[in-house]
């Protein structure tokens, strides 16, 4: 097989609407947009508009704040994950595992803001872990098979008061 012997199959793409190609070929002339108006022109902004009534989009309130300019960007982990690659070999549950050794073995990828544990999965060894951050669930199916785990990056400081 030859690179310029590939076909799509029969009927998977269908031809594009060729308009404005004359009265015999169903869409000349007006191009299948009727007579005249804003709709038959290009740039139609028509869309939202509600003949001067306040419109839907602007009627509703506004809810939530993305915080997009200080958000932190966590490669995940999962439990499941993490004993596969313990069972494979690839880790030593009895040696501490950080975050380089996971990027090492190929657990992460691309590591922004740092590595999050979370519960997916089981774990059946117990494993000394330095993460950026957890979740409850994670933390506490490490703990009950014997394991530690230390968070670097998620500590809050305390709310202010007053």
């Amino acid at each position: 097989m030859k690179l310029n012997d590939l076909r799509d199959n029969p009927g998977a793409t269908k031809a594009r609407k060729r308009v404005g190609r004359g009265i015999g070929s169903g869409t000349g002339k007006t191009s299948g947009k009727g007579q005249k108006g804003q709709k038959s022109r290009t740039g139609v902004s028509i869309k939202g508009f509600e003949g001067g009534q306040m419109p839907l989009y602007r009627r509703l309130p506004k809810r939530g704040f993305t915080n997009a300019r200080f958000k932190k960007t966590f490669a995940e982990v999962n439990l499941g994950r993490l004993q596969k690659a313990i069972d494979a070999g690839k880790l030593d549950a009895s040696q501490p595992i950080d975050e380089a050794k996971l990027v090492e073995v190929g657990l992460v990828g691309r590591v922004q803001d740092g590595i999050r544990l979370l519960a997916n999965g089981e774990l059946t060894s117990a494993v000394t872990i330095t993460v950026s951050g957890a979740s409850a669930k994670a933390r506490e199916a490490v703990e009950a098979k014997g394991g530690t785990v230390t968070m670097t990056g998620l500590v809050r400081a305390p709310a202010a008061e007053g």
